[in-house]
């Protein structure tokens, strides 16, 4: 098959961690005969640089004539880079909002995966860590509270701000459709997340994803309202599959996910629209403080590439060969400083890609 990737190393780490997943991703065409087609494309503080904008048009026509978009890092220290002297519109972070929206890319998925070699990392109780988990959250990105109608005004001296909470129903059954996909091509489960006890935008929420489930009669559908998700998420994570939910509950859901893994380094994310098409991106940021000295881990960006080869082309066995290499180096005690640990063998970014791709291989 061939493959057209459009990416955007970015900044900060950025360079170095796409340069590790090309890598992979070159070994997985090597070994199952796929031929990858890069174009890279300048965004963030990268284009800017270049270009006085952190999002030419070019480049969004350039994304979307590929298949996929794989992303390293936006951005860099907001304190000493010119770019955040810029106005808001014209800062690197500026340029995935534009990207995303040009794109139209409302499913954003967030796995958080516990790996056994690193339980020690997780915060939670050493019972709950055993277990292992291996979660997907997919949030809905472009509509709900923080797309709503909004003002503040002034009452008789009192000030007021209103934010508005709109879903249709076509919103919600595209992201319902999307999350039963993926669950599909995991362990057929979704927990659909609301507060239907309180909310009408959560009521109709949780009868169109009812209404969805009848076409996925393989899949498990359960009801949790937010605020018992939130707990279950640290008291028994290795319950969860699929959580599908709207997009404030996604924002804060994904972030309390993240925490109990341990390890942002090892978290990937996509964001998709109602095709095939992705934008694939690790979940950390881009670490202007290490950049170029080769110690970042690439290991999220890695994984971002193989939800890449699942989800945008279907590749689901050359998608477990990167998950499975990931594994064993793992296992073979090999880690970057940001998850080393005693008796482990300390990795730079280039050799763990090296590592990564000679497991494929």
């Amino acid at each position: 098959m061939d493959l057209k990737i459009a990416c955007i190393p970015g900044d900060g780490i950025g360079p170095e961690i796409v340069a590790e997943a090309k890598k992979v991703l070159n070994a997985v065409a090597d070994q199952y005969g796929h031929t990858m087609h890069y174009t890279d494309i300048l965004m963030g503080g990268a284009s800017i640089d270049v270009h006085g904008v952190p999002l030419t048009d070019e480049a969004v026509e350039t994304a979307k004539n590929a298949d996929a978009v794989l992303m390293g890092s936006i951005g860099g220290d907001t304190t000493t880079s010119p770019w955040y002297k810029l106005p808001p519109n014209l800062r690197p972070e500026a340029g995935l909002l534009g990207i995303r929206k040009a794109l139209n890319l409302f499913a954003n998925l967030r796995p958080a995966v516990l790996y056994s070699e690193l339980r020690g990392a997780c915060p939670l109780k050493e019972e709950i860590s055993a277990a292992g988990f291996d979660m997907l959250i997919m949030r809905e990105l472009t509509g709900g509270l923080y797309f709503g109608e909004r003002r503040t005004t002034e009452e008789n001296g009192v000030r007021k701000a209103v934010d508005t909470l709109v879903y249709d129903e076509n919103e919600i059954r595209r992201i319902a459709i999307k999350g039963f996909d993926i669950a599909m091509k995991r362990r057929k489960k979704v927990t659909s997340v609301d507060k239907a006890n309180v909310l009408d935008s959560s009521r109709l929420w949780r009868s169109v994803v009812e209404e969805v489930a009848k076409d996925y009669p393989e899949v498990t559908l359960e009801h949790m309202l937010v605020d018992n998700c939130a707990m279950q998420l640290v008291k028994d994570p290795a319950q969860f599959d699929v959580i599908l939910t709207e997009n404030m509950f996604g924002d804060i859901l994904s972030d309390e996910a993240s925490m109990v893994t341990g390890s942002i380094g090892m978290l990937a994310s996509a964001s998709l629209n109602d095709t095939k098409f992705g934008l694939y991106e690790p979940s950390h940021g881009s670490a202007p403080d290490i950049a170029g000295q080769d110690i970042a881990n690439p290991i999220a960006t890695v994984l971002s590439a193989a939800m890449m080869l699942r989800y945008s082309f279907d590749l689901d066995k050359e998608a477990d060969a990167i998950e499975d290499a990931v594994r064993q180096v793992l296992k073979e005690g090999y880690r970057t400083g940001d998850i080393m640990s005693e008796g482990c063998i300390r990795t730079g970014c280039s050799q763990m890609g090296d590592l990564l791709a000679e497991r494929i291989r």
